[in-house]
């Protein structure tokens, strides 16, 4: 054999680089590997990228300040498939990261991203995009951008996918997209709930609950409920609740159920199967406390249609929610007590928890818990309403304590469910009086004031409910409760406002506590709110007519109208007609007025001189000094300024009228000592004779002024009372002896009227109407009073409203029904109702009352019809 020759190695060519080696151990020096053009070195560069950014948060920074992203972006479309697996599996892991998410999005890769998910792609490039869109689409910009640009399809495509990685990501990446409106919208069209429900049965918990997430959002949706209950998603969620082994999957099962049960169609469903009943079992059943808690809501959401209530209440419900009460989670009580809440609403389930379910909700009101105080007085609230039984079972049960320590807690909606529950029982006399044993209207006070315009109209009403009893109205008074309520009145809610107006009118029920509203203003508050067209209701209306029922002078000032129910009490002053809003001055303050030529104010007052306080020796004092201003005085007719005028007979009740009038005198007495002399003189000037006897009157006068002077200074703090009116009460015991007597109405009108007109100057003729002086004598009777204000008994010669006025109080005397109008130009009037005679006698026909004028001035006892031409004449002449 020859000898082998060995063969010589080829040199390379001179233009072809040496192959290279590099082992770099800096991330730097690989992001600028990016760039290069070389697919292997591409691909290796991304698999170093990748195994860096999963080795924690701080190297994803790092890559991101490095400028790793832009070039990693531009091998997303690079020809090479292993190069784009790799620039994808980097992203899918980048994109957990928050700055990385806020630069992806300003490079705007997820266009590219989802062209990933193309079916040709492989499975592992499937995994990691769909990676990077679920880390992405937790962020609303980046949702909007993966539905523009036709993310959905796909992802519910991959929903299909044999990897399971595949199946969890896309799936995740769902869920966080429907949370949009418009992406729940489009799941409905993709059909994507039957692929979902598929991902109940896989073998991983992970994407068997995201699965019932995704289930439990859209199907917020009726469509979308529809859909799953036409693709048996019912029974799959039942065979979950079934299965022990997925404890961790109920509650979000009972979620979807939840929400599938407010539709009727679903319920019956549920009912022809059986799953209704096994669900309310599992609910009263199972052992864990939040599965519980879930399944009593899944319960709750299901009782608030009407329908669904009813085949609730088929299921036997009740008995599982009196048993869900006691159950040991705060969770589950609350939830059983919304049920019982929603329950109610059903009339057959209200009479059920009557006797089984009440006591138990009352023993929750006194829980420390403020949730289990606000679920349980919600359901007592709606219980009660409508529903005396059960209000009268909740006062039994001991819930009237419970509720008020409720009004003082610091949960709104509880302390307006508490005062819900008390308005409720306060429609029975009985539970009102146990109300009122708990200082109710104390513990009102707080929730009045409350800033939560649901208490405060809460709280209002139960004021209303409450406050019909006296003892109520003074609690009320003595709590201090008016200011609150009657601040409530400027609220801008309606439900307040209405409800504060309520209030306000059953408190106006009694004077005493009409006077106090008055006090604080709310005549005009009321009356501004009636102003308004969009904030007066019917109740502000009425309690402004009811305050003014007890305050019978200002209606008149104000309206110029008192009906026939309008009973005049003694305290009544006529001040004249007054624009709304200007203020009515009281008697005292009119009182304290020097004389003036304005109209008089017309007084009524029938106290007899018993019914004032007893002489005393300044009252007796005070009393001589006006005595002898006159020759009227001397007789009775005058006292103390302010007395009564009574005939010759009536000397001994002319003296104790001027000490039941010793007050007025006081309180007037800030005159000057110079006018007192200066009226004296000129009075006893008319009626005395002879110089030595003037003389000697005239220093009389100065020392019991002088007198006069020091009792006043000591009696300014002294109240001021009405003075009487003899005459007037005369009127009053000859009316009553003299035609109280007859039996015939009209008879009687007529009578009262000639009664009236002669004690008022007689009948006057039209012609000569000009020359009754009757301003005259008003004037001189103000002059001897030294008073602004005159008992209508004084009066001798009255005009109209004079005769309208003395009319109207002695026809409520006596029992007559009369109105009281005013009209212009001191003109007044009565109206009164009689049946005419010719529907006397007459069977089958009902008496047709028509309305009179009654003529005083004229012919006193006329009645012209009200819309005739007499009485025109009679009103505007």
């Amino acid at each position: 054999m020859g000898k082998k020759i060995k063969k010589e190695v080829e040199p390379p060519p001179k233009d072809v680089f040496d192959p290279l080696t590099i082992e770099s151990k800096k991330a730097a020096t690989v992001v600028l590997m990016l760039n290069s053009t070389e697919e292997e070195i591409l691909a290796k560069a991304c698999e170093a990228i990748y195994k860096f950014a999963l080795k924690g948060e701080e190297n994803k920074t790092t890559l991101l300040e490095l400028g790793a992203l832009e070039p990693l972006t531009k091998l997303l479309t690079h020809e090479d498939k292993i190069v784009r697996r790799n620039a994808t599996m980097v992203f899918g892991i980048l994109a957990s990261n928050n700055d990385v998410k806020k630069s992806l999005r300003e490079l705007d890769i997820l266009n590219a991203i989802i062209a990933q998910l193309a079916p040709e792609e492989e499975v592992v490039i499937h995994e990691f995009a769909s990676l990077c869109l679920a880390n992405m689409s937790v962020e609303y910009t980046s949702k909007v951008q993966i539905f523009e640009y036709g993310g959905l399809e796909p992802l519910i495509r991959l929903l299909g996918s044999p990897d399971p990685d595949v199946k969890k990501n896309s799936i995740e990446c769902i869920y966080n997209l429907v949370q949009d409106f418009h992406c729940r919208m489009a799941i409905q069209d993709l059909s994507a709930i039957p692929p979902i429900l598929d991902l109940l049965k896989s073998e991983y918990p992970i994407i068997q609950l995201l699965a019932l997430k995704t289930l439990g959002t859209i199907t917020n949706d009726r469509e979308s409920r529809v859909m799953l209950r036409e693709s048996q998603g019912l029974e799959q969620l039942l065979k979950i609740l079934e299965t022990k082994e997925f404890n961790d999957l109920h509650i979000e099962a009972l979620a979807v159920l939840a929400n599938c049960l407010e539709d009727v169609d679903t319920m019956q469903q549920l009912q022809q199967v059986g799953g209704l009943r096994k669900l309310l079992l599992f609910a009263e059943n199972t052992t864990f406390p939040d599965i519980q808690k879930n399944a009593t809501k899944a319960i709750a959401r299901a009782a608030y249609d009407p329908e669904t209530r009813k085949i609730l209440h088929e299921q036997g419900v009740e008995k599982c929610l009196i048993n869900l009460l006691g159950a040991e989670n705060d969770g589950t009580k609350v939830a059983a007590a919304e049920v019982i809440s929603a329950m109610s609403e059903n009339l057959a389930s209200k009479e059920f928890f009557n006797t089984q379910g009440i006591p138990q909700i009352v023993q929750l009101l006194k829980s420390e818990n403020d949730d289990i105080k606000e679920g349980a007085s919600l359901a007592l609230a709606n219980l009660t309403t409508a529903n005396q039984a059960n209000a009268i079972a909740a006062a039994e049960a001991g819930a009237i304590e419970f509720l008020i320590n409720i009004l003082s807690c610091n949960r709104d909606n509880a302390i307006a469910n508490a005062a819900t529950v008390l308005t409720n029982m306060a429609t029975q006399e009985s539970l009102r009086l146990a109300i009122q044993s708990f200082d109710i209207m104390r513990a009102l006070i707080q929730p009045l004031n409350s800033s939560n315009t649901l208490v405060q109209s809460k709280a209002a009403l139960t004021v209303a409910a409450i406050a019909c009893d006296a003892e109520a109205r003074i609690e009320l008074r003595h709590a201090g409760g008016l200011e609150p309520l009657v601040e409530l009145l400027h609220s801008n809610n309606d439900d307040v406002r209405r409800h504060a107006s309520w209030a306000v009118m059953v408190c106006a029920s009694d004077e005493t506590t009409s006077v106090e509203l008055c006090k604080l203003g709310v005549l005009d508050i009321l009356e501004e709110i009636n102003q308004s067209m969009r904030r007066k209701n019917n109740f502000s209306e009425a309690a402004y007519n009811r305050l003014l029922n007890n305050n019978l002078s200002l209606k008149y000032c104000q309206t110029g109208y008192l009906s026939s129910n309008n009973l005049i009490p003694d305290g009544f002053y006529d001040a004249g007609r007054i624009s709304p809003g200007t203020k009515l001055l009281s008697l005292k303050e009119l009182a304290l007025q020097e004389l003036n030529d304005r109209r008089a104010v017309i007084l009524i007052n029938s106290k007899p001189y018993s019914a004032y306080p007893p002489y005393t020796t300044e009252e007796k004092f005070s009393d001589s000094v006006s005595g002898r201003s006159s020759s009227l005085q001397r007789r009775g007719r005058i006292s103390a300024g302010v007395g009564s005028p009574t005939d010759e007979k009536a000397d001994g009740l002319g003296q104790t009228t001027a000490a039941a009038s010793k007050t007025f005198l006081k309180e007037r007495a800030s005159r000057d000592h110079q006018e007192q002399r200066l009226t004296s003189r000129r009075t006893q000037s008319i009626f005395r004779k002879g110089k030595g006897r003037k003389e000697e009157e005239k220093n009389k006068e100065e020392e019991e002024a002088a007198a006069l002077a020091k009792i006043v200074e000591s009696s300014t703090d002294k109240e001021w009372c009405l003075p009487s009116d003899n005459d007037f009460c005369n009127y009053i015991t000859e009316v009553s002896k003299t035609i109280l007597p007859i039996t015939d109405l009209k008879t009687q009108i007529e009578t009262l009227a000639k009664f009236v007109a002669g004690k008022m100057g007689g009948p006057i003729s039209k012609k000569l109407l000009h020359e009754f002086k009757w301003e005259l004598h008003i004037s001189e009777v103000k002059f001897q009073l030294k008073s602004n204000i005159i008992p209508i008994g004084y009066i001798k010669k009255g005009t109209f409203y004079h005769r309208a006025l003395l009319f109207k109080v002695l026809a409520d005397k006596i029992g007559i029904g009369a109105t009281l109008v005013r009209g212009e130009y001191n003109r007044a009037w009565n109206e009164v109702k009689l049946v005419e005679e010719s529907y006397k006698g007459i069977t089958g026909l009902l008496p047709r009352p028509e309305e009179f004028i009654i003529d005083l001035m004229f012919e006193p006892g006329a009645l012209l019809k009200t819309r005739s031409q007499e009485a025109e004449f009679y009103k505007f002449l």
